[in-house]
C-alpha cells in the first residue's frame, strides 16, 4: 500500500480545488490518501470516495485563543493524529507558512512547492523535496501538477472531482429548484441586487437563496422578496448545502467556493465575476459550469440566462 497525505487546510474553494489532484493520486494501485483540512471544510473532503482518512485542523480558531488550556489539548491531539502514520508522501498543495508547519508535523517525505512558485517563498524551506509550479495556471492545473511531480504520475486530460453531494434534500423544498448563491468574500465581487431580481424572475423556477451571516441574510431576504417565488432557509451546515446545491436544476453565483462546490457536483452552474480574475480562480473542468464577466466589468442578466442555456 503506498500511503498519501495531502495538505490544504483553506479556504473552501481552495479545498474543492484539491479534489482533483486527489482523483489522480487515487489512481495509483493499493493508493490510501489522508487529507489534513481546516474543520470548518472537512465536509468537503468527506464527500471524496477515495479519502481514507480526514484529519481535522483548527489554526484559524486556535490562533485567536492561544491562551486557553482546551486549545492546547485539542493541538496535541492533533500533532498524535497527524503522527500515528507514517506516509510515501506527504503533499502540501497550500504553499503557505501555516501549511508547510503542519507538513513539517508529519512522519514522511514532505514535498511542496518551490521558492518561486509558492504563494509564501519560505514555506519552502519546510519541504524535503521542492519542485516548480508555473504561478500563471489554474489553481486546480497547480494543484495536480505538484501532486504529479510528487508522486511520479501524470495527470489524466480529463478533471475528476470525485465529490459526491450525498442524499437529497429533505420535503422542504420543492422537487425542482435553483440556487442563487449571492454571497462572497469581498465587496467588489457582489453583483447589483436588481440584477439577482430579474434573473430570479427570469428563472421561472422557485428559487433558492443560501446565507451564512447577517449581512448576507439580510441580502437574501430583499432579493428574496423582490423575486416573490424565493425561498431564504435556515442557516445550513456545509454538508447539507451541498445536498441542497448538488440536486438543485441549477446554480448561479459569485465568486465563491460554494458557486466552485456546485460546479464540482456536476449542477448546470454560472459563476458570476466581478471583481477577480476567471482565468486563475474561475469553476474549472466542470462540463456544465460556465464563467461570465471579468473584474471589472459585472455581466448583464442576459449573459447569465445565455450561460445558463
Amino acid at each position: 500500500m503506498r500511503r498519501i497525505l495531502f495538505v490544504k487546510t483553506s479556504s473552501l474553494g481552495d479545498v474543492v480545488h484539491q479534489c482533483p489532484a486527489v482523483t489522480d493520486a487515487a489512481r495509483i494501485p493499493e493508493a490510501s490518501i489522508d487529507w489534513v483540512v481546516e474543520d470548518a471544510f472537512a465536509g468537503v473532503a468527506r464527500m471524496h470516495a477515495k479519502v481514507a482518512r480526514v484529519i481535522p485542523v483548527a489554526v484559524r480558531r486556535w490562533r485567536t485563543a492561544l491562551w486557553r488550556p482546551a486549545v492546547w489539548r485539542e493541538i496535541a491531539a492533533f500533532r498524535r493524529s497527524l503522527e500515528a502514520e507514517r506516509y510515501d508522501a506527504v503533499i502540501d498543495t497550500q504553499g503557505l507558512l501555516k501549511s508547510a508547519l503542519i507538513t513539517r508535523l508529519s512522519r514522511g517525505t514532505r514535498h511542496g512547492m518551490d521558492g518561486a512558485s509558492a504563494r509564501e517563498p519560505l514555506a519552502a524551506r519546510f519541504y524535503d523535496r521542492t519542485h516548480y509550479v508555473a504561478r500563471g495556471l489554474h489553481a486546480v492545473e497547480r494543484n495536480r501538477r505538484l501532486t504529479a511531480a510528487a508522486l511520479g504520475i501524470h495527470p489524466q486530460p480529463s478533471v475528476d472531482y470525485g465529490l459526491r453531494p450525498g442524499a437529497a434534500p429533505d420535503g422542504k423544498l420543492p422537487a425542482s429548484y435553483s440556487v442563487l448563491l449571492t454571497m462572497t468574500s469581498r465587496a467588489d465581487k457582489l453583483w447589483p441586487e436588481a440584477r439577482w431580481v430579474e434573473l430570479g424572475r427570469a428563472l421561472a423556477l422557485p428559487v433558492v437563496l443560501p446565507w451564512g451571516s447577517a449581512e448576507e441574510r439580510s441580502r437574501a431576504e430583499r432579493i428574496g422578496q423582490g423575486i416573490g417565488q424565493a425561498i431564504v432557509p435556515a442557516r445550513m451546515t456545509l454538508e447539507a448545502l451541498a445536498q441542497v446545491l448538488g440536486h438543485a436544476r441549477n446554480v448561479v453565483g459569485l465568486d465563491s467556493g460554494l458557486t466552485h462546490l456546485a460546479a464540482a457536483l456536476g449542477v448546470p452552474a454560472v459563476a458570476i465575476f466581478c471583481g477577480s480574475d476567471p482565468a486563475l480562480t474561475g469553476v474549472y473542468g466542470a462540463p456544465r459550469a460556465v464563467n461570465v464577466g471579468a473584474a471589472g466589468r459585472a455581466p448583464q442578466v442576459f449573459e447569465v440566462l445565455q450561460a445558463l442555456g
